[in-house]
């Protein structure tokens, strides 16, 4: 049996992607909220049992998906021995966000969630988890069609509630590792993507924490309820809550400058009325942490912040710390393994190491557990068979494209010197404007004529009248002391530049 070679992949993957584009454009226009992708997950196992993997496993964690590809080659060392094959996880995430559609696409979402807490929600694929599935499902088809030069086992991992499920439930890929599903086969390595503003074609990577150690952050302010004509006898919360969101954005001015940390609050909930001070403010937000061993401390700051702002106002206040999903580590071990594949896959100019950054994805539960890489793929202006991804608005092409204007050095103006005078009798320089005694005798002799031309009274009114307005203060008719050589030298010298 012939081992596995590139060229058979890169033909199947050419065979399938008219079909690619065809799941991405059902997946984006029927979106699922976080832990209610029940129609997605029907749609990705109705592909993978017709493909006639060797296991179809569905509901778990909620609604994720696993498939199982048993292939028929030979083990890593070429004996034909099934002994030490590798079982690699490759996984995708289906959910979407509560969001508006924002393109005008004959694909484009219109779905409204109106069950799910909080909601009425619209919901829209808006960080491309249509496309990660659709490539996942794409992945299938193509290993099925090489099942027998197959050297180990391919675990398809069709994660749910990436985006992270409602406080109240667990999900994603904490609630999958939990499950036991995925360490019956005992996965040997994990390997994730997302879809990035990057130019098409390019795959980058980040050495060490690619994204942030996230969490949610809970805070309640509780007062006393009151009716808002009198709220002297009350405690209104709502003050107090106020200065907690402005504090906690100040918490990055408490730590060393070379530690990144993001804390944010982006939804308030208010058990009052218009016209009636509730008893209790509710802040929802996340704090994020590059390095792990800041978290800790982190929230330890929001909750005492919190807590003494709470009681400046008389009121009190209660930290919840919920959904915590560690930073996506990938190793130094591993990259260095990965990246001749990736280079060899799209040349060495398109793969671009970057720094990490402050997004999180529970990818790294899973390559936390089972060791692995996750990297971005460049889908900006990305056109499959016609068709243009677009996973932000206005514009990934924006974003990542450097824009000359702002790259260039800027210089400060330089301030334009009054040009020399001229010398007595003889012409201006050409776009100086002549004195106003001038401009008069011009126009009523209607003369052209430059200082000193016309009649001899006109010349001699025109050099009184100049020596007349010189701040010198001398007497006239005094001969003028002759300029320094050096002074004109260095007046008529052009300004050195100081950049």
């Amino acid at each position: 049996m012939s081992p596995l070679t590139p060229a058979q992949l890169d033909d199947g993957a050419r065979d399938v992607t008219a079909d690619v584009v065809q799941w991405r454009h059902h997946l984006h226009a029927h979106p699922e909220l976080s832990n209610r992708e029940e129609k997605t997950a029907a749609y990705v196992a109705d592909h993978l049992r017709g493909l006639g993997l060797d296991e179809v496993i569905t509901d778990v964690a909620g609604h994720g998906v696993v498939g199982v590809l048993r292939g028929g080659g030979a083990g890593p060392d070429g004996s034909g021995s099934k002994a030490g094959a590798r079982t690699v996880l490759l996984r995708a995430d289906m959910d979407a966000l509560p969001v508006r559609e924002v393109f005008d696409e004959p694909f484009a979402s219109t779905v409204v969630d109106e069950d799910y807490p909080g909601g009425p929600f619209p919901v829209a694929h808006a960080c491309g988890h249509d496309a990660h599935t659709a490539m996942l499902m794409g992945a299938a088809s193509v290993l099925t069609d090489v099942r027998d030069e197959l050297p180990g086992t391919v675990v398809f991992c069709f994660q749910p509630a990436e985006e992270g499920p409602p406080v109240d439930e667990e999900g994603g890929a904490q609630a999958m590792a939990d499950s036991g599903v995925l360490d019956r086969f005992s996965p040997t390595a994990a390997f994730g993507m997302h879809v990035a503003p990057l130019p098409t074609g390019m795959i980058a990577y980040s050495r060490g924490n690619a994204y942030a150690a996230s969490c949610v952050v809970k805070v309640t302010v509780i007062g006393r309820q009151v009716h808002g004509s009198m709220p002297w006898q009350g405690v209104d919360p709502m003050p107090p809550a106020a200065d907690i969101v402005a504090a906690m954005g100040q918490l990055y001015r408490q730590v060393p400058a070379g530690e990144r940390i993001a804390v944010s609050v982006g939804h308030v909930q208010d058990v009052g009325r218009f016209n009636v001070i509730g008893e209790h403010v509710t802040l929802w937000g996340t704090a994020r942490a590059l390095r792990a061993s800041v978290t800790d401390d982190l929230q330890e700051r929001i909750r005492r912040t919190a807590t003494h702002v709470a009681q400046a106002y008389g009121c009190e206040a209660e930290v919840e710390f919920l959904q915590a999903v560690p930073a996506l580590h990938n190793a130094p071990d591993w990259i260095d393994a990965v990246r001749p594949v990736l280079e060899d896959l799209v040349g060495e100019e398109n793969v671009l190491e970057m720094p990490g950054g402050m997004g999180y994805d529970d990818m790294s539960v899973f390559i936390g557990a089972y060791g692995g890489v996750c990297v971005n793929l460049g889908a900006q202006d990305a056109v499959l068979d016609g068709e243009e991804l677009r996973p932000a608005e206005g514009g990934p092409r924006r974003r990542a494209q450097p824009q000359p204007g702002l790259l260039r050095r800027r210089r400060r103006p330089r301030h334009r010197r009054r040009p020399p005078r001229p010398p007595r009798g003889g012409a201006p320089q050409r776009g100086r404007r002549a004195s106003g005694l001038t401009r008069r005798l011009r126009r009523r002799r209607g003369s052209g004529a430059p200082y000193g031309g016309g009649s001899p009274r006109a010349a001699r009114c025109t050099r009184a009248g100049r020596r007349s307005t010189r701040r010198s203060g001398r007497r006239r008719g005094r001969a003028r002391t002759p300029p320094c050589p050096a002074r004109q030298q260095r007046r008529a010298a052009p300004r050195a530049r100081t950049g």
